[in-house]
Parts: C-alpha cells; structure tokens; sequence
C-alpha cells in the first residue's frame, strides 16, 4: 500500500483553493508557561462546519466521476464528517444521505440537515450508522464515504499540515487529536519530506484508543469495547491506510483519560477563550498531562468545536471537579442555633463558595448533641481547597472529604 505524498496533499489543496477557510494559528501563553517554550494552537474549530472533516470531504466528493456525482452519496457519522460530507455535497451539487447514531448531538443532527444532507438516525453507536450506510449504498448505488478509508480524505486532512509548515515554520511538535487516523495520517503525509525533524504526536483518548494495541499488534485491531466523552475519535478499529501512514510517519501515540480531556476543555475555555468539543480538547489534553515531553515550539490541532451545550455544562462541570476547584467535606458541629451560620461564614470569609448544605443527626459517627455538616464548595483550585481543610481543622472541625462527583 503506497503512503500519500507530500505532491498528493499539494494537489487536494489546489482543489480546496477558495473552499476552505485557512484557520488561525494562536499563541497560548498560559501552555508555553507550562511547557517551556511558544505554544500554538490550530483552531480547526473555526473551520467550515465547524472541524476539519470539510477538508477531505470535499477532496473526495469534488473526485467523483459525474456518474458517481448522479448516484449521490452515503455517510455515517457522529457528527463532524456528517457535517463535512454534507456542506461538501451541497457545495458541489450532489445528493447527500447521512446515517447518524440515534445518540449523535442535536446541534450536529440540526446542522447536517441544515446543510442540505437527508438524515436516518439509526443504532446506539457508529458502528451501527456504518452497516445502516454501507447497506444503503449496496442497495442504492450511492458512493460510501468513509469518515477516514481513502487516499483523497487523507490528502485532504494534510491541507492542515501545510498551513501549520507555513504559519510557524520553525514548529518542533505537533500534536493531533486522533480516532481512526485520517487527519494525523494526512499532517505527516505533508510534514513528514518537508521537515523530517518535526516530532509528530497522536492523541487519543484512553477509553477508546485502538491505535497502541495496533502498533503493539502489528495490524489494525479492534476494540471490543469504547468508553469516552469524546465521540469524535471514539473509532474501534484503524483502518490499513491510516495504519500504513501512523506506523510509518509518526513518532508517538499517547493516550489521555477523561480528567484529561474534562480540564483541557474547561482550560480552552477559561484561558484560550475557545468553546471546542472533547475530541478538539486531545492534543491541549495531552500537553497538559506532560507539559516537558514536548520541544516547543508546539503545535496542538484543535480538532472540532460541535459541542452540545448540554455536553458542555456537563464537561465543564466534570472539568472543575478534575481541576479541584469543587470540594466536599463533611465536620460535625454541637446542635444549637449558630453553629451552622459561623460553619459556613468561617468558609465564605476563606473565598470559598457554598453550593450545597445538608445536615443529619442520625449518622453514627456522631456524638450525642452535634450534628453532622455535608457541604460541597467551589474553590479556586485543589491549592485553594487544601487551605480550607487545612485551616477548619485548625480551628477545631472534625473535618472528612469527600470525593466529589
């Protein structure tokens, strides 16, 4: 199997030329504090429908032969090369079907059909959406167009390798979100002849990462199962090109947890003032979790921004417990008027934030005449949180933490 080239990504970009936006690269000072060294950020995010799926999309639908073009096209997806595929097809003419999950994103849903694509919403997973596509194709004759198995999606994803080369030419690493592969596999296509230097880097998420089993293995293997808040790499099984290209063109995959990802999304949007995804949150992920194993400068591919608002509340949420910034404790204090009042002034005047009380009496750790204290706090990080434990039992609370959830 021959490895796209650095021509291949060249030529999907003159097909591209006036299509796609080339998206911002921006300084983030508070990861170059961390790492040492300048830090970048590719904002694929601001990318046309939202991710760099339009990228090899559009390559690969403007190939199409016109007999093709008249049968249309097939997808499944969870949401960014649904939304690819779909803004491609409208953009060139074509008829467009996407299978979705039954749990894809409404935002993702309501934009592919905003798009112009027709939409069937079917099985609990992608995988499901694929067999529901590929049968629809063999029944139909519309072209299957998979999220990441073909040379022109690949060479379109390496469009973003060009402009990282030319937007920070002295770049060292690069790091990129990582599912089935196209998008690292198309960034090394075009990095890899031009600077052989570079350290190129996949991230995955650890609850669905098929990559280092594979490379360990030899050959694509699958997974038997995934479990990750970041739907978009959430892919079981590589496919042999985008094996081909990571096993020969890149240096490293690592994998980052769900903490991970959860503080990277609430640091994108607290410190880079960017509302991304899960899946765009990887690569920041992964530099976060070991800041001094990258050589700036640094390149991190921000891969997507769909995000449900719920998601996001949610993430955000799970992203403040993993940065410590909540706290929960338990004290008990004597049973009579007050005591609560000066538990919780005692805490307020520390900076801290109450957000929930609740009282027992009934709880068999306690003495006869004190009642037990639950309390959960918003801090200002885990620094912050040790204060205040440090400081009650200083005055005298008996004080438990909790985890918090």
């Amino acid at each position: 199997m021959s490895l796209i080239s650095y021509d291949d990504v060249v030529a999907a970009r003159e097909i591209t030329s006036g299509v796609l936006r080339e998206t911002p690269l921006e300084m983030s000072r508070a990861l170059e504090q961390r790492v040492g060294g300048p830090v970048y950020l590719k904002c694929e995010n601001l990318q046309r429908a939202g991710s760099f799926k339009i990228r090899g999309a559009f390559v690969r639908l403007s190939r199409l032969s016109e007999a093709e073009r008249n049968r249309g096209v097939v997808a499944a997806s969870a949401g960014n090369h649904a939304q690819g595929v779909a803004l491609a097809a409208q953009i060139l003419g074509i008829e467009a079907m996407v299978f979705m999950p039954v749990t894809a994103p409404l935002p993702k849903l309501a934009a592919t059909k905003g798009y112009g694509a027709q939409v069937r919403q079917v099985g609990a997973d992608l995988g499901g959406a694929l067999i529901a596509a590929q049968e629809y194709a063999e029944q139909t004759g519309a072209v299957f167009i998979h999220p990441f198995d073909h040379p022109d999606l690949i060479a379109g994803q390496g469009t973003c390798g060009l402009e990282i080369l030319e937007q920070c030419p002295d770049v060292r690493t690069i790091v990129v979100a990582t599912g089935g592969g196209g998008l690292l596999s198309g960034i090394a296509a075009a990095v890899r002849p031009q600077r052989p230097d570079v350290r190129i880097i996949g991230v995955q998420a650890a609850g669905a990462a098929a990559f280092p089993p594979s490379l360990q293995a030899g050959h694509p293997v699958s997974l038997e199962r995934m479990a990750t808040m970041a739907d978009g790499i959430a892919v079981p099984r590589p496919a042999e090109i985008t094996f081909e290209h990571v096993s020969g063109l890149v240096d490293d995959i690592i994998t980052v947890t769900e903490d991970d990802i959860s503080r990277a999304l609430l640091f994108a949007i607290e410190r880079a003032k960017l509302v991304i995804e899960p899946a765009g949150a990887a690569a920041i992920a992964g530099v976060l979790a070991d800041p001094p194993a990258f050589e700036p400068p640094v390149v991190a591919v921000i891969s997507g921004g769909n995000i449900d608002p719920l998601l996001l509340m949610r993430v955000m949420q799970h992203g403040m417990v993993a940065a410590g910034r909540y706290l929960s404790l338990r004290c008990a204090v004597p049973d009579q008027p007050g005591s609560l009042a000066t538990l919780v002034s005692f805490i307020a005047q520390r900076g801290a934030n109450v957000i929930d009380v609740e009282h027992s009496r009934l709880s068999s750790r306690l003495s006869l005449g004190d009642v037990e204290i639950e309390l959960r706090l918003e801090t200002k990080g885990a620094e912050h949180a040790a204060q205040i434990v440090e400081a009650l039992r200083a005055a005298g609370y008996g004080v438990v933490c909790e985890p918090t959830v």
